[in-house]
């Protein structure tokens, strides 16, 4: 399986996981929030902050729908209506992007339309991540590909297959790819996380794969870890109750913050996989184990039988396993009860 670098960070199977705290939309159009959610990104300890960029007019017509989500978390108005209110410029873009460059944190966003993507390729961002929605859009996939920038493609709402689509047309281009999991819903159901997708899309593509978690709270993330997840990707926000459609599905700084943690504990505890003792293991060991001992004095030339023999702590001894050895062999020199025989001792 392949290595990636993004900015200064490698991703592969056995890296850290790379932590992108999704502002999406959360600023609400304000750069200012914006720059909010940078800092708490950055605070919380995630790698990159990633945003959303985009023009109304070239990703949704007047009258499209919105989810029912969208519905819920913001009201009646159009798709177009409220993805218009969330719209930044590009000198927005660009300053949201060098204030993240000069907090120490990566910047990164998906773009939804060829302008978008261009504007990002100014800026120099590190890698183009693809939202799930855009999996089918060639014409936008060639484009970012066509970049030579590490690619994160998202698969949610997609088949199998799709992606394999998705993949062959990048693939033309550029072979840095990571796939992410991805549940396309706000919140998602934790019972259709299906995590083991992951291991599914890692053993099809062999590709180090991701998890874009949209369900709430922080479990399914750090799951997503212990199965060889190599990059999370969150929604958070600085406040779930502001107006929008995805603070309600976010979590808060706070939480963000405990998410990473916990994923950064698992990772202690994942290792490298070589089944052997460590270091204090093997001081234990020589007090848990157990040896074989003489069960009663026993005089030097005697034949060792096993009712002459017990097992005992502790393990500095002849291990237990021996013990058929040890039967039938002369004593060359004399063993008191309760002491521990050693090779030396026999003939």
């Amino acid at each position: 399986m392949s290595e990636i670098e993004i900015a200064d960070k490698i991703i592969c199977k056995d890296s850290k996981s790379f932590i992108i705290a999704e502002a999406g939309v959360n600023h609400n159009g304000s750069v200012e929030l914006a720059k909010k959610l940078v800092d708490a990104a950055k605070e919380a300890g995630a790698d990159a902050v990633k945003f959303q960029t985009f023009k109304a007019k070239n990703l949704v017509t007047k009258n499209a729908r919105k989810a029912e989500y969208q519905i819920k978390n913001s009201g009646e108005e159009s798709q177009y209506e409220m993805i218009k209110k969330l719209e930044l410029s590009d000198d927005e873009f660009i300053e949201i992007a060098k204030y993240s460059e000069n907090k120490g944190i990566i910047f990164l966003s998906s773009p939804f339309d060829e302008e978008s993507v261009d504007l990002l390729n100014e800026i120099d961002i590190p890698a183009f991540k693809i939202a799930s929605g855009e999996i089918t859009n060639f014409p936008l996939l060639k484009n970012i590909a066509k970049k030579k920038k590490p690619v994160i493609l998202s698969t949610g709402m997609s088949t199998i297959g799709e992606v394999e689509e998705a993949l062959s047309l990048i693939e033309k281009y550029n072979d840095d790819i990571i796939l992410m999991h991805c549940l396309t819903n706000y919140p998602a159901k934790k019972e259709d996380a299906n995590l083991n997708v992951i291991k599914t899309l890692e053993c099809t593509f062999k590709r180090p794969v991701g998890f874009s978690d949209h369900t709430s709270g922080i479990e399914m993330s750090v799951a997503a870890v212990a199965l060889g997840s190599c990059v999370i990707e969150k929604h958070f926000t600085i406040d779930k109750n502001l107006p929008g459609p995805d603070h309600k599905a976010s979590l808060e700084p706070q939480e963000l913050s405990e998410m990473i943690k916990a994923i950064r504990n698992v990772e202690k505890g994942l290792g490298n996989g070589i089944k052997k003792p460590t270091s204090d293991e093997i001081k234990i060991k020589k007090l848990v184990r157990k040896s074989i001992v003489a069960k009663e004095d026993i005089a030097k030339g005697s034949i060792l039988n096993e009712e002459m023999l017990d097992i005992k702590r502790p393990g500095t001894g002849i291990e237990p396993k021996y013990l058929n050895e040890l039967v039938g062999r002369e004593l060359i020199e004399d063993v008191k009860k309760d002491n521990l025989l050693k090779w030396n001792q026999l003939k």
